[in-house]
Order: structure tokens, then C-alpha cells, then sequence
């Protein structure tokens, strides 16, 4: 049936311009699309990024606050030799029981006061 009919040139030369059109354009069309995943990919990452740093600020805050808590919750001064004697050689357990004798030396000084004016 090809055969029995002749298509007419223009009808052709229309076909394989747009064919033409379409594969000139694919390589642009494909680099756009690596771009926008690309993009899409690096917006995801830095919204997770933001997600996990604003977690660690709430787990951070916590951790103190509790550390805070048990600074105060000391009551005698054997609790903090003991600690001392436990964590001597390392310099933050150091500081955290140098920090504890400080509170409870503050605690001591409040209470006088406090019998002072009664």
C-alpha cells in the first residue's frame, strides 16, 4: 500500500524536521532534568541537615539541663570527695567536681544565712 501512493516531499521534509527538532533538543532537555534533581537533591540534604542540628540543640539543652539538676541535687560533702576520688585524671570530671564542691560550699553559705536571719 506504501507503494500505491507517493507521499508528497513537503509531507517528509515537515516529519523529519520535527524528528530533527526533537533530537537536538534531547540533550539539553536531559541536562535541565540532571540539573533539577541535582537541586532538588542538595535542598533535601541541607533540610535534613537543619533537622538533625535543631535535634542536637534539643538533646544538648536536655544534657545540661540534667547535669545542671544533678549539680544541685548534691547534699553532702563525702559525695563529692568520693566523685573526685573516682574520676581524678580526667580534666572535665575534674572541673564538674570542682564545680559540685562550688555549689555545695554555696548551698552551705545560704543555709546560714537563712539561720542567720531566723
Amino acid at each position: 500500500m506504501a507503494n500505491d501512493t507517493p507521499v508528497n516531499n513537503k509531507i517528509t521534509d515537515a516529519v523529519t524536521q520535527s524528528n530533527l527538532t526533537v533530537l537536538g533538543g534531547a540533550p539539553a532537555q536531559s541536562m535541565a532534568t540532571a540539573y533539577q534533581m541535582m537541586a532538588q537533591a542538595v535542598g533535601v540534604s541541607m533540610q535534613n541537615a537543619v533537622a538533625n542540628q535543631h535535634s542536637m540543640n534539643t538533646i544538648d539543652n536536655a544534657i545540661v539541663s540534667q547535669g545542671i539538676a544533678m549539680l544541685y541535687s548534691i547534699d553532702s560533702v563525702s559525695e563529692v570527695k568520693a566523685s573526685q576520688e573516682i574520676l581524678s585524671g580526667n580534666a572535665n570530671a575534674e572541673i564538674v567536681s570542682a564545680l559540685r564542691a562550688i555549689i555545695l560550699e554555696l548551698k552551705k553559705a545560704q543555709s546560714s544565712q537563712k539561720s542567720d536571719t531566723d
